[in-house]
Order: C-alpha cells, then sequence, then structure tokens
C-alpha cells in the first residue's frame, strides 16, 4: 500500500511507456516538491520501465500490476493500493508544465461539492491546438454525442486565450483528471469493463448523479501526444466509442429518457454505418456492427450496472447537456466552433 506524503498523489497509468518517463517525469518531479507525490503504476510493461524508473527516478512509488486488462482495469486495481485525498489520474503519454498543479489543488479545496476536474488540454505536438481528449473542457449532447470547448468531432481550435476560464462542465479528460479519493472508491471508480475510451464520462456522470459537479480550470495547461492507449482511426477504437456510448446512456440515463433514446441513439448509428458503408469504408462497418453486437450479448452486465447508479443517484441533471443535436448543427448547420452553439456556460 503507497501512502501519500501529501494530500495529493498523481497517479501515472504506463504500458512501455520508458522513453516517455525519461522525458516527462523530471518536470513532472521538480513541480511536485511540496505538493503532491508522483505514483508510477506500471500495467504489466513488457520493457524494463520499472526498473529504469526505480533506477533513474527513485522517488517515484511503484505499484505493479501483473495482467494488462485495459487502461480502466490498470487505473481500477493500481488505486486501491493507494491512499490520499485526491488522485490526479495522468495518463503517461501527458506533458505538464510549470505551475500546473495549484489552481487545480485550490479548486477541489474550494468547492466540497467538486467531484473532478481538469485543466486545459492542447496538442503535444502543435502546442497551439486543443487536443481531443479533453480541450477547454467537455461536454455531451442528449443524444450521447460528447464534444468539448475547443474540439467538435473533426474540428480542433486554436487556444487564442478564449478558454482561461474556469466553468462547470460535464466531464473531464481522464487523460489528466483531478478527482476525490473518497467519492472515487465510493462511486466503484473507473469502470474496468469498458476497457478504454469514455470511462472518464461514465465516471463524471456518475458524479454528477450523485449529486456532485465536475470543472474545468484554464490556468492549468498540460500537453498530450493522444492515441498511445489505441491508435486513432483503428478499427478497435471505432468499436470502442460506439459500444462505449451505448453503455454510457444504458447505465447513466433516467428511465424516462433511457426507453426513447437508446432506440433513437441506435438508429444514428445505422445511419453512420450507411455512410461508412457507401464511402467503402468496410473497417468501420464492420467496428460498428461487433460494437453493437456486444453491447446486446453483454446487456444484463450493464444492467445491473446501471442498478447499481441508480441506488446513489440524486439527481437527473441536466447540467452540461446540450439539448440540441450535435450532428445536426455540425454537418448540417456547419457550426464546428464552441462559440457558434447556443449553449451557456456556468462559471466555477
Amino acid at each position: 500500500m503507497v501512502q501519500s506524503r501529501h494530500d495529493t498523489a498523481v497517479v501515472v497509468l504506463s504500458y512501455n511507456g520508458k522513453s516517455l518517463h525519461h522525458d516527462f517525469f523530471p518536470l513532472l518531479l521538480e513541480e511536485a516538491k511540496g505538493f503532491y507525490d508522483v505514483v508510477l503504476v506500471d500495467n504489466a510493461s513488457t520493457d524494463d520501465t520499472a526498473a529504469y524508473v526505480k533506477k533513474h527516478f527513485p522517488d517515484v512509488h511503484l505499484v505493479s500490476i501483473d495482467i494488462n486488462k485495459g487502461f480502466a482495469n490498470g487505473y481500477y486495481l493500481g488505486l486501491q493500493q493507494i491512499q490520499a485525498k485526491y488522485y490526479v489520474l495522468l495518463s503517461a503519454d501527458f506533458e505538464i508544465t510549470q505551475g500546473w498543479f495549484k489552481p487545480l489543488h485550490e479548486k477541489m479545496e474550494a468547492h466540497e461539492d467538486l467531484g473532478a476536474i481538469q485543466p486545459k488540454i492542447k496538442y503535444y505536438r502543435e502546442k497551439s491546438m486543443f487536443e481531443y481528449a479533453g480541450a477547454g473542457g467537455g461536454f455531451i449532447d442528449q443524444w450521447g454525442y460528447l464534444f468539448c470547448r475547443g474540439r467538435i468531432f473533426f474540428t480542433l481550435e486554436k487556444d487564442e486565450h478564449q478558454y482561461d476560464d474556469s466553468i462547470e462542465t460535464f466531464w473531464a479528460g481522464g487523460g489528466c483528471m483531478f478527482v476525490r479519493a473518497e467519492l472515487y472508491h465510493r462511486l466503484g471508480g473507473l469502470d474496468k469493463d469498458l476497457y478504454a475510451h469514455m470511462e472518464e464520462v461514465d465516471l463524471c456522470w456518475r458524479f454528477k448523479n450523485a449529486g456532485y459537479r465536475i470543472g474545468y480550470c484554464g490556468a492549468s495547461t498540460v500537453y498530450h501526444i493522444g492515441g498511445s492507449v489505441i491508435s486513432y482511426g483503428s478499427p478497435a477504437k471505432i468499436f470502442y466509442n460506439y459500444r462505449n456510448s451505448l453503455i454510457l446512456l444504458l447505465k447513466n440515463l433516467p428511465a424516462s429518457k433511457l426507453w426513447w433514446l437508446l432506440p433513437f441513439r441506435l438508429l444514428l448509428d445505422g445511419v453512420s454505418g450507411m455512410r461508412s458503408l457507401l464511402k467503402g469504408d468496410f473497417k468501420e462497418v464492420g467496428a460498428i456492427i461487433r460494437a453493437h453486437w456486444h453491447f446486446f450479448m453483454t446487456i444484463g452486465l450493464w444492467w445491473r450496472k446501471r442498478k447499481e447508479v441508480r441506488k446513489w443517484t440524486v439527481q437527473d441533471t441536466q447540467s452540461g447537456i446540450y439539448q440540441g443535436s450535435l450532428i445536426v448543427d455540425y454537418f448540417m448547420r456547419k457550426k464546428t466552433r464552441f462559440q457558434q452553439y447556443d449553449f451557456p456556460v456556468k462559471a466555477l
């Protein structure tokens, strides 16, 4: 068991990440002094990552996972062995910046109903641009499509200080997410059965259903390489995106919406599949079909999880949910930037 000497443990999940730790750990540890402990959760790496970190970064605590069963499972097992008031879930392919920690910590300390918060997330290879995995704060539309300030579908915005504020959001990017440890464990943590992709959205939705808020702090910035868990555009990524979207809705929607919204979302997925078929993208079509098949074959598991979620649900929040259609607005009305949407946000 790792007992954090400070109130916060920054927990880095890694699989064969030696080169990333070589590049990113020096600044992470320099910034840690007096503020947080760094814990590496080695997710059954097949190289010498653990030995390398022990030798070159002796201040880093090490937790080892024997079998790699995905991103969510790595955190599920790793965080059971770490005691702290707060966790920062930090993927190995993130670069932090000077002064990144304090603004996030101050927000968590100031707002007891804040379950999780993320910093500004930008693209490592083009540092003026926002990045897919959280950007300027995550939201969702009523049909379950995710978007961010700074990133809507295929459009990334340049950071021109338009999102330097601190606001309430619907979800926080799981690659760099500050969470309350007690709340995290009480509500079940990241769902290991999702494997990867959208597990942080599911967690944040559960936090919100339990009466907590989710936030974004533009005074803190990190950079994300991306594609290190599952490659962008790969059939596996498409599979998990489609399957896990359906699971999110089934687990977290109130019954008054679930009965009609889930079938309509399935229909929209079918339209997306037909579009891919007409383009000749048979890999994407296959991934969508497999996603739906797997969802229905395992629906009993997700329904049992839904029952658990409903036990601690105190509110079916609409905060952070865009009541329009992202599909219609983006593809038909050509609204590619967040500022074009009639969707006010709340200051934090």
